[in-house]
């Protein structure tokens, strides 16, 4: 079986899945056989010793060799017991070949000689510190994340990948690298600088939709899709991550900053002449509907640019009386 992992991730083998094992059981009885063998070996051995008639003291070996067998079998059952938190499972083997996973919580036995490896199951989370990386316009950001996660296949997660912990760190890293550089930080910059007709593809053309800073949870999905399917050759799932850090790289931060000052001045700008234009239209209207005043192209286009001065200007008109007429 091999796992296939999106643009970006790694292809890698799968050579071994879990699955429960058969020759498991309740530690409390090994455990008491474990003590009556140790009790009947410990009888053998003090029967094995006697005198005879005379005083002498006589040596049973048959005896000797029965209490050394029982103790030996107390201690093979000793070994094969081992207890399991919730949330924790065992990897079984016997002499390095995998025998199956037990993940019932308590006091468990198995075959003696089968070794027991234990694995958490509980949920953990990974930081990955900031990153500096160029988002889809090409600018250089500065990027972090924080993903919980867990073991799901205890099989895949001890013999796949040498240290799981690690290989999350690593792929944590490198998917959110590969996020990053798919999206704009801004869509405003994603609209002021278009894709060219050449590297237009359906996947480029819709990563522009979706900006960092704007559509944050869309990008988290997209981080989790891709870290799960980068961590399940690594028996590992992903339950939640989420976006810590975002900024422009500090050498271009002032440089945006003003850019982004600039851009909100500019939309309010808009509107402000948008609403002016429509109060002067409603002014006209009613002028014309509600009244009996009738102007001509001249006094209209000079109400329109006194009206739009009023409206428009950053600070309070002062009014003049015109004493005069427009055709002096």
């Amino acid at each position: 079986m091999t796992a296939q992992t999106s643009s970006g991730s790694s292809t890698i083998k799968v050579r071994v899945q879990d699955r429960p094992a058969v020759l498991v059981g309740s530690g409390y009885v090994a455990l008491l056989l474990g003590l009556v063998c140790l009790i009947l070996a410990g009888w053998f051995a003090y029967s094995a010793l006697w005198r005879d008639r005379f005083g002498v003291v006589e040596v049973s070996w048959l005896m000797l060799l029965g209490a050394l067998l029982l103790f030996i079998v107390a201690l093979l059952f000793a070994g094969s017991i081992y207890s399991l938190q919730p949330n924790e499972s065992a990897v079984l083997t016997l002499f390095g070949s995998y025998a199956g996973t037990d993940s019932a919580p308590g006091l468990r036995a198995t075959v003696p000689l089968f070794r027991a490896q234990k694995v958490s199951q509980r949920v953990r989370y990974h930081e990955c510190e900031k990153l500096k990386v160029n988002d889809l316009i090409g600018n250089p950001i500065e990027i972090g994340a924080v993903v919980v996660w867990r073991v799901d296949d205890c099989a895949k997660a001890i013999f796949q990948i040498n240290d799981y912990a690690d290989f999350v760190g690593a792929q944590t890293e490198s998917a959110l690298r590969h996020i990053a550089g798919r999206h704009p930080y801004d869509f405003d910059e994603a609209v002021a600088n278009p894709v060219s007709e050449a590297s237009a593809t359906s996947d480029r053309i819709a990563a522009r939709t979706l900006s960092l800073r704007e559509s944050g949870d869309q990008v988290t999905n997209e981080l989790i899709v891709e870290l799960k399917d980068r961590l399940s050759v690594a028996g590992v799932t992903i339950d939640e991550a989420w976006i810590n850090h975002l900024a422009y790289a500090p050498e271009i931060a002032p440089v945006m900053l003003r850019r982004q000052q600039a851009s909100a001045v500019i939309a309010a700008r808009k509107l402000v002449v948008s609403g002016a234009v429509d109060i002067v239209k409603e002014a006209l209207g009613k002028l014309k509907d509600e009244t009996d005043i009738d102007l001509d192209p001249e006094r209209k286009a000079a109400m329109v640019s006194n009206l739009l001065v009023v409206l428009v200007s950053d600070k309070d008109a002062t009014p003049v009386v015109n004493t005069g007429t427009l055709y002096a």
